[in-house]
């Protein structure tokens, strides 16, 4: 029996590689592939089995020509795969769910802390040799403990981000799926019962000091931060990204941040990434990280061995563990 045949877009750490070359005849690619190379790669017939990252564009268009049997992805999000194409071609697509909830919680309070006490900028003045010695309004912040969190979402990550919001005595308040509502129960709180007030997404904007994004992409999510709800909140509010950039309108948000409209913005993930808006780079209350939500040693490593089983899995023909679409194959 031939061995499977796997395609790795980009390397990845150990123990995926390993895994892989254990159970199946693996090309790696030294350099991201561009659209049209991937395109030619997936539809070769090279290949049982391609493993992705969020910036290979897995579409329809991708997936009409396609014959491998299976996509899996080195993530948790996996926006940048027509799903419903997939399936409908019958190619299972597989992440690594669970993986990364405490790091990118730790991102999201970094941010949040980060910006509040404008860190950035006082690194550089330090670096920079602009620190003469201590000043009584010298680098002036705001506080964190006493303000509102607001959690729009409230999923793994969002809830790791209350615990940690809680211990730094914030308010916290969440919105569970935005734009539209839902009921919660107590009981479906658990640990956060009574410690967490739900509240609707309108009031969720108004209302926060800190807004923090923990939603999916989606058709409903896509631009849910728009210049209408930037407009609507606190002029002293900070907003917070760990989630998927097009979440927010960018250049909405740069005119905000530009006019005063809210006071600052951290956001570790972006519209068009790895491109930023205009002018957002010069703003100097912003601080903008690479994308580091899921970035510990640990973390990364576990992300690639979940990605390499569910690949292994795909080429001998049996659904992963970890697969998006079940049905695809039958």
């Amino acid at each position: 029996m031939s061995r499977p045949r796997i395609l790795v877009t980009t390397p990845i750490p150990e123990p995926g590689p390993s895994l892989l070359a254990a159970a199946a005849d693996v090309t790696v690619l030294e350099a991201s592939p561009s659209y049209p190379e991937l395109v030619a790669l997936c539809a070769s017939g090279t290949y049982d089995v391609v493993l992705t990252q969020l910036r290979d564009r897995i579409d329809a268009g991708l997936l009409a020509q396609a014959t491998v049997r299976g996509v899996s992805n080195f993530a948790v999000g996996y926006n940048n795969i027509d799903v419903a194409a997939a399936t409908e071609r019958g190619i299972m697509v597989g992440n690594t769910p669970g993986v990364l909830t405490d790091a990118t919680a730790d991102i999201a309070m970094l941010l949040i802390l980060g910006t509040a006490r404008r860190v950035v900028e006082a690194d550089r003045m330090v670096r920079e040799g602009r620190f003469h010695g201590w000043e009584p309004e010298l680098m002036l912040g705001t506080d964190v403990s006493g303000r509102t969190l607001g959690l729009a979402g409230f999923g793994r990550i969002a809830r790791a981000t209350a615990k940690r919001a809680l211990g730094f005595g914030m308010d916290v308040l969440f919105a569970p799926r935005p734009p539209g509502d839902r009921m919660v129960e107590d009981s479906e709180l658990g640990e956060f019962a009574g410690k967490v007030r739900k509240v609707e997404w309108d009031d969720l904007v108004a209302s926060s000091d800190f807004l923090s994004l923990h939603v999916p992409l989606t058709e409903d999510t896509r631009h849910l931060v728009d210049a209408g709800v930037l407009a609507r909140m606190k002029p002293s509010a900070i907003l917070v990204n760990t989630a998927r950039g097009p979440v927010v309108d960018e250049v909405a948000l740069v005119d905000a941040l530009r006019s005063g409209r809210i006071a600052g913005a951290g956001l570790d993930v972006y519209e068009e990434e790895p491109r930023l808006a205009p002018r957002l780079a010069e703003l100097p209350n912003t601080v903008l990280l690479p994308h580091i939500g899921s970035a510990t040693v640990s973390v990364r490593a576990e992300m690639s061995r979940l990605s390499a089983l569910n690949a292994i899995a795909m080429a001998r023909g049996r659904v992963p563990d970890h697969a998006v679409n079940p049905t695809a194959w039958s």
